[in-house]
Order: C-alpha cells, then sequence, then structure tokens
C-alpha cells in the first residue's frame, strides 16, 4: 500500500471515532415512566407544572423548590430543585427539567421554562380583525 493510502485510512478511522463519542451526547426528553426505569441516570423530562403543588417558602429557604411535574402522558412525579425559583415559573406552559430520579422524587439541577406561544390564536382579536375589515 502507498503511504497516502494508509494516512486516508487512518484519517477515515479518526473521523469514525469521532463522530461515535459524538452520539453519545444525544439527548432525547423522557416520560416520567422511562426516567423512573433508570434510577440516578441523568434525564432531560419534559413535563408542566401541577396547579397548587409547589412549595417554596423564601423566607425560610429561599433555595428549595418542589412540585409536582406532570407529563404529556398524565404521569406525575414530585420534583425538588435546591436553587433559586426561576421567575414566572407558574406561568409557563412547559418545563424541560434536567436531573435524575432519586427514590421517589426527580432531583432537579436546572428549570428551562417553555413560555407561551405569541403565535397562539386569539379568537376574540380575530373576529374584531374581521370585523374592521370588512367596514
Amino acid at each position: 500500500m502507498k503511504k497516502t493510502h494508509i494516512i486516508l485510512l487512518v484519517l477515515i478511522a479518526v473521523s469514525i471515532a469521532v463522530l461515535i463519542s459524538f452520539m453519545g451526547d444525544v439527548t432525547t426528553y423522557d416520560t416520567v415512566t422511562s426516567a423512573k426505569e433508570k434510577p440516578g441516570k441523568f434525564v432531560h423530562l419534559i413535563a408542566r407544572m401541577e396547579q397548587n403543588s409547589m412549595q417554596y417558602d423564601p423566607l425560610n429557604n429561599p433555595n428549595y423548590l418542589s412540585f409536582t411535574a406532570v407529563d404529556s402522558l398524565g404521569n406525575s412525579i414530585k420534583v425538588v430543585y435546591n436553587n433559586t425559583k426561576p421567575t414566572d415559573i407558574e406561568k409557563s406552559e412547559r418545563l424541560v427539567l434536567k436531573g435524575k430520579v432519586e427514590g421517589d422524587h426527580f432531583e432537579c439541577r436546572d428549570i428551562l421554562l417553555k413560555c407561551p406561544s405569541k403565535y397562539k390564536d386569539d379568537m376574540n382579536a380575530a373576529k374584531k380583525e374581521l370585523v374592521s375589515a370588512s367596514e
């Protein structure tokens, strides 16, 4: 074999190894059930906060927040977040919770808020626009 062929094969092998190593970093979103099946493993959980389930007392412990999270399938789990409460978490439609299941609760390391879409249809506004456009 020529030296160029050997170098080319080595470069191809290195690029395949790099691609395989990046495949391990690809994350998917889990449901409550699948997260419970992976105790101690870091997962991303998409859920919404159940109404009136938040426990937060900034005077006693401003770095403790707990609430019940419900996924799109209706399964729920208690979430414990040991950090400052995200602003407007109550208004968020969906939450991306990063953490792991520890016993009977989800130990959350980070919370990402998914805000309501500004492009949602407001039927009353649409009707007003139709009426004013036809006049």
